[in-house]
């Protein structure tokens, strides 16, 4: 016993062969800080678990399913046409655009693709997605949004966190964070993104910052074992794994003890406990053998096109079954809307990928009852411009760019706000990324204003309002905003 005084508590994990030393998210040993100082403002708590909190007034929704549509989709090929590009192909925009890249020209580009009406909503929707088409009507289209920035990174990072540069909590960390979660056996925040890689910004998309760690979305493997090094390599005598974790548990609680407030250690001791209620059930949750084959069918797990996305959605429909607060599914790596060069090709390769499984979730979550209480949010970075890019293409554009919800009590078969004769820019009933960010918490019961943390000498909130004067969008809403909390 004296030897294990000198042996620190990383090393005793890296050591034990525990297999939790290596979790998912056992980067919290280096990464997890907590800056909350000093007392908090009268009725606003500060958290550093995972249990599920009272809202701040009734919730229309209980969990999110946020589809990361990273590249920037194109608004006028997807969803808003406009007849002006096709009346004016190849002259200059009568203003000129803002230029990313050099290489645009100031020429007007109509789409290559055909578009038609479709649902009582008559919504314009693309060739390009037609399984998508035929859900409009459970959906609530927002052609209006605008953010800040033309990059990718800087609009993603605008799109999760109302801040173009890094360092502040991402949507589904806040909402775990004011939340919690419902199932104590799973992670609040789930992170669903190709096994064959990171897209752009990589784990930065699904960062806690300075919350506390717990709250940092956990990724789950859609091949192979769901979660890596959940278990131990060799298996252990019965009761082993639990003497040790008691063993370990008693070494963190003698530390704390001797350094009350140290907070990363608190949500150390969360995740280890955290990490052993997830062997019973994170398997099983996340084993597909179950699923019927019509429904396998229906994300597009038979075909290799469409399997590895639409068995991402079928996931994050388990996952919300089974008490999960937000899941954040990705597409495949990199920035795969971004068409610079080729609209046609570039956007039926992934619009192929992602349609049908997108579309499925949607009429399983509808069919289960689920939808009701689940908010899907379908969404890019940005936008694209109306003129050509290499003949064929189109730049980044960040005054214009669609997106579209389902179920958590957003009007169904809405087509919300308007962009210019040229899709440029948006010019009605405009919408921005932190206004968005308000209505998701209001949907969720939560106040934005309310849901504070202290960092950097404030207290911050999820849409920054303080900075952004961000409120919940009420003509997007089946039900009145609450209480009148705009």
């Amino acid at each position: 016993m004296p030897m294990l005084m000198h042996v620190n508590r990383r090393q005793m994990l890296s050591l034990s062969g525990f297999g939790f030393g290596q979790l998912a998210f056992a980067s919290l040993l280096g990464t997890d800080r907590l800056s909350a100082t000093g007392t908090p403002p009268s009725g606003v708590p500060i958290y550093s678990d995972l249990k599920p909190r009272p809202t701040h007034f009734p919730a229309q929704a209980k969990a999110v399913i946020q589809l990361v549509q990273n590249g920037g989709p194109s608004q006028m090929d997807l969803f808003d046409p406009k007849t002006e590009l096709t009346r004016m192909v190849g002259k200059p925009h009568p203003d000129g655009v803002e230029i990313h890249q050099p290489n645009n020209e100031n020429k007007l580009l109509p789409s290559p693709l055909k578009f038609a009406k479709y649902g009582e909503c008559g919504m314009d929707v693309s060739e390009a997605l037609p399984h998508v088409s035929t859900i409009v009507d459970d959906l609530c289209f927002v052609r209006s949004m605008h953010t800040e920035h033309n990059n990718h990174l800087e609009g993603l990072n605008m799109l999760l966190t109302c801040k173009i540069f890094p360092g502040r909590p991402v949507m589904g960390a806040w909402i775990s964070y004011a939340l919690g979660t419902e199932n104590q056996n799973l992670p609040a925040y789930v992170v669903l993104r190709d096994p064959q890689g990171y897209t752009v910004g990589g784990q930065q998309l699904w960062a806690n910052a300075y919350l506390p760690a717990l709250y940092q979305g956990v990724e789950f493997s859609t091949q192979g074992t769901p979660v890596h090094h959940l278990k131990p390599h060799a298996e252990l005598p019965p009761g082993a794994q639990r003497a040790n974790l008691d063993f370990l548990q008693k070494l963190n609680a003698a530390h704390l003890q001797d350094r009350p407030g140290e907070s990363e250690l608190e949500a150390r001791i969360e995740n280890f406990e955290l990490a052993a209620r997830m062997q019973l059930e994170a398997p099983s949750v996340l084993d597909l053998s179950g699923e019927t084959e019509a429904t396998k069918k229906m994300y597009g797990i038979d075909n290799p096109k469409t399997a590895k996305y639409g068995t991402r959605c079928l996931m994050a429909r388990r996952l919300v079954e089974s008490g999960v607060r937000f899941v954040q599914v990705t597409t495949s790596p990199g920035q795969p809307w971004d068409h610079h060069s080729d609209i046609v090709g570039g956007m039926n390769k992934i619009a192929t990928e992602t349609d049908q499984g997108a579309t499925a979730l949607i009429k399983d979550l509808k069919a289960r009852g689920l939808l009701d209480s689940t908010i899907v949010m379908w969404a890019g970075e940005f936008g694209r411009l109306p003129t050509t890019q290499n003949g064929k293409g189109r730049d980044h554009n960040r005054n214009a760019f669609t997106l579209w919800f389902a179920g958590g009590g957003f009007k169904p078969g809405l087509i919300y706000g308007e962009t210019d004769d040229f899709g440029y820019k948006s010019v009605i009933d405009r919408v921005s990324v932190p206004d968005m960010i308000a209505t998701v918490c209001h949907q969720l019961g939560l106040d934005h204003r309310q849901v504070q943390f202290p960092h950097g000498g404030r207290y911050e909130t999820p849409s920054d309002v303080t900075v952004t004067g961000a409120k919940p969008v009420a003509d997007l809403l089946s039900t009145p905003v609450y209480g009148g909390t705009v």
